[in-house]
């Protein structure tokens, strides 16, 4: 028993006891680290998956609601573009070419106007209506080529309405109405009276005639 507690003894006298004792505690310390250390990364791991994905979803979304506006720059100079060709091409210059080119209908269909009256609009933002009101006398086909001719022009014409005034025989005679635009500042130089109200009384009043109507009377 002697021998054995003093075996013991020098054992735990020994530095060489003491080092594997320092070894052991140091690997276990180690491999509760490396335990903590591998939890934590995992939940750091899990939660950085998480975030990801949540940025994933908010990147789709904001390409859904920036995708109209792709390429929005090129579509508004188009469209600019398509505008600015529109007012050359099919708006008239001023008022005396757009009665002009009525007269060039009228003797072209073979119809006859009268009472004609020119009135404009308020001012637009861009343009001015200009408002042709006259009555129109001829048999049906001419009246209709009339019609479509100035539905078809180049010049930008809308008929606004057309209402049955009388009928002899074979000629018939309608009330027409016609819109088109101006620059407001070639419908100001115009010096064309404003358009009365919808639910005003029509001016009866005889007004000049279209300059074909007056090259017809003249001869």
């Amino acid at each position: 028993m002697k021998t054995t507690s003093s075996q013991w003894r020098e054992r735990l006298a020994s530095p060489l006891t003491w080092h594997a004792v320092g070894f052991v505690l140091l690997f276990v310390l180690a491999v509760g680290l490396a335990i903590r250390l591998g939890l934590d990364w995992a939940v750091m791991d899990s939660h950085a998956n998480e975030v990801f994905a949540d940025k994933q979803v908010q990147l789709r979304a904001l390409e859904v609601q920036t995708a109209p506006l792709r390429g929005l720059d090129q579509r508004v100079a188009k469209a600019r573009k398509q505008l600015n060709d529109f007012y050359q091409k099919r708006i008239p210059p001023n008022y005396s070419s757009i009665d002009a080119r009525i007269a060039e209908l009228q003797i072209a269909s073979g119809v006859r106007l009268s009472r004609v009256q020119y009135t404009q609009g308020k001012p637009g933002p861009g343009l001015t209506e200009i408002t042709l009101d006259a009555g129109i006398s001829g048999d049906y086909p001419s009246i209709m080529r009339f019609v479509n001719s100035i539905e078809r022009d180049p010049l930008f014409f809308i008929v606004r309405a057309m209402a049955l005034t009388g009928q002899q025989g074979g000629l018939v005679n309608l009330r027409l109405r016609v819109s088109t635009w101006l620059r407001p500042a070639d419908a100001a130089a115009s010096g064309l009276p404003p358009t009365p109200p919808e639910d005003a009384a029509p001016d009866k009043s005889p007004t000049a005639p279209t300059a074909a109507a007056a090259g017809k009377e003249g001869k």
